[in-house]
Parts: C-alpha cells; sequence; structure tokens
C-alpha cells in the first residue's frame, strides 16, 4: 500500500515536472534564478499579456517552485531552489540507475563479441 507522504511527494514531483515542461515557465525560472522580480518585470520581454504571465506563475506556485510576496502594490516573485533541488535528486536517481543497466548491457555485448 502507498503511503500518503510518498503519493505527496509524487504529486509533488508531478506538479515540478508539469510547470517545467512549458519553455515560457522555464525562461521565467531562469530570470528569477539569482534575484527576485516584480510580475511585472518579469512579464516584459513576452509577447502575452499581464494575465497569461499571471498563470504562468500560478502553475509555478502550485509546483512549489516561486514564492510570491505583496509589497506595497508590487508583487514580488523569488525562486525556491529547494524544491528544484527535490527534483534533481530524483533525476539523479534515475540518471545512476539507467547508467549501470546500459553499462551492464554494453557489457554484455562485449562478451557476447569475445564467443
Amino acid at each position: 500500500m502507498v503511503k500518503s507522504a510518498e503519493l505527496t511527494g509524487a504529486a509533488q514531483l508531478d506538479r515540478v515536472f508539469h510547470a517545467l515542461s512549458d519553455t515560457t515557465r522555464r525562461s521565467i525560472l531562469r530570470k528569477i534564478a539569482d534575484k527576485e522580480k516584480t510580475v511585472s518585470e518579469i512579464s516584459q520581454p513576452y509577447r502575452m499579456s499581464l494575465a497569461a504571465v499571471s498563470k504562468h506563475l500560478k502553475v509555478l506556485e502550485h509546483a512549489d517552485l516561486v514564492s510570491r510576496e505583496k509589497r506595497g502594490s508590487f508583487q514580488f516573485i523569488r525562486a525556491k531552489p529547494q524544491t528544484m533541488k527535490r527534483a534533481q535528486q530524483w533525476l539523479s536517481f534515475y540518471e545512476q540507475f539507467w547508467t549501470e543497466q546500459i553499462d551492464r548491457l554494453e557489457q554484455g555485448f562485449k562478451e557476447r563479441k569475445k564467443v
């Protein structure tokens, strides 16, 4: 039986990878990687409405990749690298797994060639 904590972790990863599947959202994350920015600063280079950029930001928030803080009349968006780190750890596990599988397969081919 799957524990609820595992399910929560899996659901979190699903949200992260869904958020990262879009070019605009990845671009937004790059823009705020080292410095928080206002929503209007983030939206400037895109050929879309502020509302459309805001929808992208909501997806990133839902995935816990960014946080939003209101200061006066401005909303500041900040990256949350700890969430990205958890996704990267998950990817690293599978990278190692598949590297080992491919290495074993290559070794098997080499041994068959010798015969």
